[in-house]
């Protein structure tokens, strides 16, 4: 069982950042591929980005490509989620999600995650 931690959320005027972490309560953090997600109220869960176990493979959504980052610190069991030139349609609960894999790949769909954070909240204000 693995156990992930979210934080820095909060809200931020349009234009600002935030960075997001995920600290992840595993010996072998770096068998997961890590993946943020967000869900706005009355939508669906969609994801945001995804990194591959060793850092070296990432995925954006085109929604979020060009002004989020996403890396991992596997010293530390920690991903990251850096948000640049956030909007408010960026408004939403972030959710942080872990999957063992024996390649080194992406996953880019929520189903295929195993474990989950309990999310931190991203609001944007106009």
């Amino acid at each position: 069982q693995v156990q992930l931690v979210e934080s820095g959320g909060g809200l931020v005027q349009a234009g600002g950042s935030l960075r997001l972490s995920c600290a992840a309560s595993t010996r072998t953090f770096i068998s997961y591929v890590m993946g943020w997600f967000r869900q706005a109220p009355g939508k669906e869960r969609e994801s945001v980005a995804t990194v591959s176990k060793s850092g070296d493979m990432t995925y954006y959504a085109d929604s979020v490509k060009g002004r989020v980052t996403i890396s991992r610190d596997n010293a530390k069991n920690t991903v990251y989620l850096q948000m640049n030139s956030l909007k408010p349609e960026d408004t939403a609960v972030y959710y942080c999600a872990a999957k063992r894999l024996y390649a080194d790949s992406l996953l880019t769909s929520a189903t295929a995650y195993d474990y989950w954070g309990q999310g931190t909240q991203v609001t944007v204000s106009s």
